[in-house]
């Protein structure tokens, strides 16, 4: 399974359309604007900057969950060999997006895609949101490792970790433009049982300073509900910005609970969070 029929699976099971689950939450009501802003110090149009556009979920979709739920959107689009992978289709995808009322972001997916695309075209999009979820070598029979899919083979842990870990640095440091880390500390299914021992202290404490370094966001994902409540703890104590994603291709965008309440928890204000500078 590919990562966006994944995640469009993922987004269906959550159950039959309906509204966001925000507008039922008083601080987030348009009759509670000055409670919401004064109770948070949050923006008070919350912003989803990892959403996907498919061929049965438009651009104009996306627009209308944006006016039902006041959520301001940023739709991305990946840079892989397998979607845009070079200036013709990624034009494309800035002429189609550009002229509504959403930020434009890229994902790329994997190290060297910068090389693929003109400088010029690359500066045009609003930001640059990268995940290490593309794991060269990830396991000892060296294969590459898409660990969001269920099927992702682990023997050794520990080498796993170690060549992720290396990897999310890389990312990090990595010259090509980067302006958010995505989907941090994501583990695959069959070894996050062990979290919290294998994100250790001294791990976390490096990919901050990475971070912090190189002057990137962090994103809170909602599908992945990572990162968890003591590294965001940790990268506010140093400075780091944050994004809300939920990484959706329907109707469920903009759910953005779980971000909602560990930001809550973490005392994140509206000067935490990375806005993109262009004006909409």
């Amino acid at each position: 399974m590919n990562r966006r029929n994944f995640l469009k699976s993922a987004g269906i099971a959550g159950g039959a359309i309906a509204a966001s689950p925000l507008l039922a939450n008083p601080l987030f009501s348009h009759a509670n604007r000055g409670s919401a802003r004064g109770q948070h110090d949050l923006p008070y149009r919350l912003m989803d900057l990892h959403v996907h556009t498919t061929d049965e979920f438009t651009i104009e979709d996306v627009v209308a969950v944006g006016e039902k739920t006041g959520i301001q959107f940023g739709v991305v689009n990946n840079v892989a060999p397998w979607k845009m992978w070079d200036d013709e289709a990624v034009k494309k995808f800035f002429d189609e997006t550009f002229p509504y009322p959403v930020y434009v972001g890229l994902q790329p997916m994997v190290l060297g895609w910068s090389k693929r695309l003109s400088p010029e075209l690359i500066r045009k999009a609003d930001y640059v949101l990268m995940d290490p979820q593309v794991l060269p070598n990830g396991n000892e029979y060296g294969d590459e490792l898409k660990i969001w899919e269920i099927a992702t083979y682990i023997g050794d842990v520990e080498f796993f970790m170690q060549r992720y870990f290396d990897h999310t640095i890389d990312v990090i440091t990595n010259p090509e433009p980067l302006d958010i880390l995505g989907w941090p500390l994501y583990l695959p299914g069959s070894v996050a049982r062990d979290y919290y021992k294998l994100w250790t202290k001294e791990r976390l404490s490096r990919i901050i300073e990475a971070a912090e370094a190189r002057g990137i966001a962090i994103e809170i994902n909602n599908t992945a509900r990572t990162p968890h409540e003591e590294f965001i703890t940790m990268a506010k104590r140093a400075g780091l910005k944050f994004t809300f994603g939920s990484d959706t291709r329907n109707y469920t965008m903009g759910r953005l609970d779980y971000c909602l309440q560990v930001a809550k928890k973490c005392g994140l204000t509206q000067s935490d969070f990375f806005v993109p500078k262009r004006v909409l």
